[in-house]
């Protein structure tokens, strides 16, 4: 998750956006919101959730997204009610130390009975985008003490990386994430490497999908990031963001394995060539994208968390809000995402809620 508009001054954010509303077309005009019922909700599910992400334990869903100034988790029950979740700030960032600010992209993990939360931060020098983890021994991770076990990554190639993910696959554990290939690159690739424990690389980092089509080259620079895995039958895949968050034009695309394949060989990823999740102009779902997945409490239905700004040109800010819908599965075992459901529409609640 780059925010570029962040990082601009005043008078040229202004002047950015100044030009962005004289040239850009008008948004349709959204249909008047239904109320939601005992057995329906509507999305957004909160105001504001860049980065979307929920982990679930037992019948209790935690969810994280970016916040920039500190990590916190809602806790619930039910995914439909997560605007009244309890809400607890569970780690803030020293004032001095290299994970100070843009905290981006929380992911939190259960392995081996202690709670791990891998997220993105800059040093208050310069933008250097690291991936940190933090280590919580709690039976609740809103509770105890969450301990810095520093930055996690490949010995020997401290680079620019963000939105570390995790996969569990043939008996090891891999850590996915977004980076540059060197120091003065700006491209972000998609990479893994192997973990030899919760905080630790070990072994190379590998390149598995860069921005090649031009759907995943809209905005500058060319973007791949956001990996998440998702697995399915005899498959695994990594679903990952396209494009520049800047463009309304920021989508899903997939990577597709064996799921007994050997993870750290690129050839055994393969790219589907078009994306499998895009904008909804009609539905006020623009640059959809970092997403999560989760199953419903009984276990029958498979859903999707992402954020997406309501309207045009709101790039990479605080205006991307989190929306979760229901998926089905293809006759060849890939995922069918569908199209954005539009803002406000009544929605079958998970089922089990």
């Amino acid at each position: 998750m780059t925010s570029i508009f962040r990082l601009l001054p005043v008078s040229m954010l202004a002047f950015v956006l100044a030009c962005q509303s004289s040239s850009a077309p008008p948004a349709p005009t959204p249909a008047p919101p239904t109320t939601p019922t005992a057995t329906t909700f509507t999305n957004p599910l909160l105001s504001v959730g860049p980065d979307p992400w929920v982990y679930r334990r037992g019948d209790v869903y935690y969810y994280m997204s970016t916040t920039g100034n500190n990590l916190t988790i809602r806790k619930t029950a039910k995914m439909s009610e997560l605007g009244s979740a309890v809400s607890t700030v569970v780690w803030t960032p020293q004032q001095a130390g290299v994970n100070q600010r843009e905290i981006w992209a929380p992911e939190l993990y259960n392995f081996d009975g202690k709670w791990y939360i891998y997220y993105s931060a800059n040093p208050m020098c310069c933008d250097g985008h690291r991936i940190n983890v933090l280590e919580n021994t709690a039976a609740d991770p809103t509770t105890g003490t969450w301990v810095d076990k520093g930055r996690i990554a490949v010995p020997g190639q401290d680079l620019w990386a963000i939105d570390g993910t995790v996969l569990e696959q043939n008996g090891k554990r891999y850590l996915l994430w977004s980076g540059h290939e060197v120091a003065s690159s700006q491209t972000q690739r998609l990479y893994i490497a192997e973990m030899g424990n919760p905080w630790t690389l070990v072994g190379p980092r590998v390149e598995i999908s860069q921005p090649e089509f031009g759907w995943e080259q809209q905005g500058t620079p060319s973007v791949n990031e956001g990996p998440e895995i998702l697995k399915h039958g005899d498959k695994t895949f990594v679903v990952y963001s396209a494009s520049h968050c800047s463009t309304d034009d920021y989508a899903l695309g997939l990577l597709t394995a064996s799921a007994t394949a050997d993870p750290l060989k690129a050839s055994s990823w393969t790219k589907t060539a078009t994306p499998v999740f895009v904008k909804n102009p009609a539905g006020q779902a623009y640059g959809p994208g970092h997403n999560g997945f989760f199953q419903s409490k009984d276990g029958t239905e498979d859903w999707i968390i992402y954020h997406a700004n309501p309207q045009i040109g709101q790039g990479c800010g605080d205006n991307r809000s989190p929306r979760m819908q229901k998926f089905t599965w293809n006759a060849d075992g890939t995922p069918n995402f569908g199209t954005p459901v539009a803002l406000g529409t009544a929605l079958p609640k998970p089922a089990g809620e």
